[in-house]
């Protein structure tokens, strides 16, 4: 196989993994040219963590660094005729899936002498960014919206990274991170490529959960696409390695109020689609504009699944039954399993199938406003 580059999807442009870049010449987003995936053998049993399907990666990373993320719970609970399986995210270690993509990305970058970054977030990726940064023993920034929630704000300053809360719209921080550059590596968990590389392990960790089967159907709360694209690429993978027979159809969860993802795939379109904007209590996936809209949309049509949007009140019932059931999510994450009473009731998904929702992230991040919606 040929060494592994930075391709921009759009023209086939191919640029080495060895000079630090977040984007194209262009200024377009770039993906990790394709791997050709594991089999069982090739998992490091002895690595409790992510860490075990290192063989998947594009590049040998000497030194990872790690708090042990991944392998994280998969835990089967009723859900009215379903019997859904619910992967708890937020045991990764700053408590949201972020961790996968922050380890990998940052591990790579240390790597190739990238010992500052600079990154833009609205809450959990700056958590993940600046504890896995501080693992690593380098210097992170992060530009948050002024409307975030405090106690995420408060996780990434006791781990010791600058913060600037930037006022307006979620994307006037990624406006501002983008100013700032030229003066510090914008190690974007939006536009960095091997930030994806990390959440492709979330579909190896389902895979060796069921017993190395794929499901039949993910549910994953989206914003900006990270876990749903890591999906998408880990189990192209394992079909492209004959580890599993097909693809599980993938489901894009996102609130009414900002649902881009959804109103371009009912559309039809793999472009931008309008849609009115409204305030979501499911602030991490209040993305207006999704950098890769056209690779979510294909990696969604290519697996037969689809996209559900969802009121805020069907979140917030989602996150109340959640809670009921001892699991204290964020309300972010309540989005996927609120999808699956839409879906089961569409037929999309059956009963009978292997379901897997993921919950992305802990409600102590919004411990207040989640306690305030389960009254």
């Amino acid at each position: 196989m040929p060494a592994a580059s930075y391709i921009d999807p759009r023209n086939g442009q191919l640029y080495q993994l060895d000079q630090p870049r977040w984007c194209s010449d262009e200024r377009t987003p770039l993906l990790v040219t394709p791997g050709t995936g594991i089999s069982r053998e090739d998992i490091d049993g002895r690595m409790r963590s992510l860490w075990r399907y290192r063989a998947t990666l594009p590049v040998e990373i000497a030194k990872p660094i790690t708090l042990g993320e991944g392998c994280t719970p998969l835990v089967q609970q009723e859900w009215g005729e379903l019997r859904p399986l619910f992967k708890l995210e937020w045991f990764n270690p700053t408590g949201s899936f972020k961790d996968r993509g922050s380890s990998v990305m940052l591990s790579f970058l240390r790597q190739i002498g990238v010992n500052a970054v600079l990154e833009d977030s609205s809450g959990n990726g700056g958590s993940s960014m600046a504890g896995l940064g501080a693992a690593g023993g380098m210097r992170v920034k992060i530009l948050a919206p002024a409307s975030t929630s405090p106690a995420k704000i408060a996780q990434v300053r006791a781990y010791g990274a600058a913060v600037q809360l930037v006022e307006g719209p979620r994307e006037e921080s990624e406006a501002e991170a983008i100013r700032q550059s030229h003066q510090t590596f914008y190690a974007s968990h939006n536009w960095q490529p091997f930030f994806l590389e990390g959440t492709k392990s979330l579909a190896y960790e389902i895979w060796e959960d069921l017993a190395f089967r794929a499901p039949d159907n993910v549910i994953v709360p989206v914003g900006a696409g990270s876990s749903l694209l890591g999906c998408a690429f880990g189990f192209r993978e394992l079909l492209r390695a004959g580890q599993i027979a097909k693809l599980p159809r993938l489901f894009a969860a996102q609130p009414l109020n900002c649902s881009p993802i959804d109103a371009s795939f009912q559309a039809g379109a793999d472009t931008p689609v309008a849609r009115e904007v409204h305030k979501t209590i499911a602030e991490g996936t209040a993305i207006k504009n999704p950098l890769r809209l056209r690779e979510i949309i294909g990696a969604l049509r290519e697996s037969g699944g689809g996209t559900v949007a969802l009121t805020e009140d069907d979140i917030v019932a989602a996150l109340r039954r959640l809670a009921r059931q001892g699991l204290f999510a964020e309300p972010t994450s309540a989005s996927a399993a609120a999808a699956l009473d839409k879906l089961f009731a569409a037929g999309a998904i059956k009963a009978n199938e292997t379901t897997v929702a993921v919950l992305t992230g802990t409600g102590l991040k919004a411990a207040t406003t989640v306690a305030d919606l389960v009254q």
